[in-house]
């Protein structure tokens, strides 16, 4: 770990008693405001000196709390999950409180204080945390804190990890050297780098690396002290959610089923369509306005729904059933079997089970506008209500494209397709389809509440760069 994190996070502490501590007093001196005085006068006497002296004892109690919700790791979250765990951790503070204060026959003189505290304290420590990461954002450009990596493997992952490494240095990653594979002269090359304080961390970017090179990477980060990160295969985005028992003195790993299993099913379907009605009302304007243009642009109908044969669009969804799938028409009629046979030469995806045309001669001049910002699956979200697809998941697919899944693919179909998911927000159709179910499969094994609101609220954002839009 590099000494600036370590610094950051112990001086964590320090940072939210004092947020803490602001939020007490703000809800303190907000009670005696006019505003609130107006509605229900002050009945209890209460100066600030007495208010301290019980306050300062349950910033305490929040601090042991937050270290014990691990608000105080060491490893980097997404703001989201830290929002959530300080959330979480404020109200747990708030009710092991009121019950210290129940049982000891304390009793708190205003109830707007403790409430107006509570809310306060959750502004005020994650406004607090977030100004401690732009702080050490600002120091990642000056190279403070920065980890120095070595990159093993020449894949699409490594020169997509290498690409994003260097295009966003807030992520904190500098590339020393990037190399095909691990041998005894790379050893040398690393060890002397090391020994010149130039590097930190090895980050293995083969999936297809073998098990003899992957341990001897791990056993040279070990003798020289160095982290080490790799990229996941598919075995391993399955195995995520994992837990190890002991019998018998054997290790036995116990692989988690989904978390979208039980309540988490019923949440999800709950979200799908109260927010498939407020993004309908939100999007009807944009397309009656599509539907419009449509109409103008070229002959044929609004809606694709039909192949070139007159049979309707199916598309297939949770536990490989079908289902019949619409949206806005990008292409010209008649012209969806090209793909396998005239088109079937400018497939960029070959030997994958997607097809991809590239500069595709069927798209219409609105279609290619509508689907670099993927207004043309916005009649997707009736889709959502209907219960054949969700807000967030892993794309549905064609039934012929499903055919040709790998038996380890197929784990994508465990849950109802989504209009956005975890391969859109990081790549869209510049993706490999192998990557793509990595991510999928990742979502599927650690999807929580805060995962689809953080994929929910990044989509617009890549849609309007319009990375890797197809």
């Amino acid at each position: 770990m590099k000494r600036s994190e370590l610094t950051f996070t112990l001086a964590l502490v320090p940072f939210d008693f004092l947020a803490l501590l602001a939020a007490a007093i703000t809800a303190f001196f907000a009670r005696f405001h006019s505003v609130f005085t107006a509605i229900r006068p002050v009945i209890f006497d209460l100066n600030l000196q007495s208010y301290l002296k019980v306050v300062a004892p349950m910033v305490l109690v929040f601090l042991l709390v937050f270290a014990l919700s691990g608000l105080y790791g060491v490893t980097r979250r997404s703001i989201a999950n830290e929002f959530s765990r300080i959330i979480l951790a404020c109200s747990s503070s708030m009710a092991l409180v009121f019950a210290i204060s129940f049982f000891s026959l304390t009793l708190f003189e205003s109830r707007f204080i403790a409430i107006a505290a509570w809310g306060l304290s959750i502004f005020f420590v994650t406004a607090e945390r977030l100004v401690v990461r732009g702080l050490q954002r600002s120091l990642l450009h000056f190279g403070i804190g920065t980890h120095r990596v070595v990159i093993i493997g020449k894949t699409s992952a490594s020169e997509a990890l290498a690409k994003e490494f260097t295009q966003k240095k807030r992520l904190g990653f500098r590339i020393v050297s990037h190399h095909k594979s691990f041998t005894k002269a790379l050893a040398k090359e690393l060890r002397e780098l090391k020994r010149a304080d130039k590097i930190d961390e090895i980050i293995l970017a083969d999936p297809e690396a073998s098990r003899q090179e992957t341990l001897e990477i791990i056993a040279f980060t070990e003798q020289e002290h160095l982290g080490f990160r790799y990229s996941a295969d598919l075995f391993t985005a399955a195995v995520g959610r994992s837990i190890i028992h002991t019998y018998a003195g054997i290790p036995v790993i116990e692989v988690r089923k989904t978390p979208l299993d039980g309540w988490g099913a019923i949440y999800k379907r709950l979200f799908d369509v109260m927010g498939a009605l407020i993004l309908i009302v939100l999007a009807s304007p944009i397309m009656l306005l599509t539907a419009i243009a449509i109409k103008l642009d070229s002959r044929g109908p609004v809606f694709f729904a039909k192949l070139d044969d007159g049979s309707v669009s199916r598309r297939v969804g949770q536990g490989g059933k079908p289902f019949t799938y619409f949206k806005f028409r990008s292409m010209r009629p008649g012209t969806h079997a090209l793909r396998y046979h005239e088109l079937a030469e400018a497939d960029t995806r070959k030997g994958s089970p997607l097809v991809k045309i590239k500069d595709d001669p069927r798209i219409t001049r609105v279609g290619k506008f509508i689907r670099a910002f993927s207004i043309d699956e916005l009649p997707e979200f009736f889709l959502v209500l209907r219960g054949h697809m969700s807000l967030v998941g892993p794309r549905p697919h064609l039934p012929e494209e499903v055919d040709d899944y790998k038996p380890e693919q197929r784990k994508v179909l465990t849950i109802k397709p989504g209009i956005t998911g975890m391969a859109q927000i990081s790549g869209r159709a510049d993706l490999d389809f192998d990557d793509e179910v990595r991510l999928d499969t990742y979502y599927i094994e650690h999807w929580s509440p805060w995962l689809d609101f953080y994929i929910l609220l990044k989509t617009p954002l890549v849609v309007l760069f319009g990375r890797g839009a197809s």
